[in-house]
């Protein structure tokens, strides 16, 4: 789960820019299955919003 969350945030990264501290609480407490959905969703992403929403 570390592994998976580790990439996700790389991405975040990559793709959105640095996400907020409280931003990445958040996505720490997700299980294994919603980080999973959240990794499939943020190739669609194109700003901090659409994490958000």
């Amino acid at each position: 789960m570390e592994g998976e969350l580790a990439v996700i945030m790389r991405q975040f990264n990559r793709r959105i820019g640095t996400v907020e501290p409280e931003l990445q609480e958040r996505i720490r407490q997700l299980s294994l299955a919603q980080l999973e959905d959240l990794a499939e969703a943020l190739l669609d992403f194109s700003n901090v919003q659409d994490l958000i929403a």
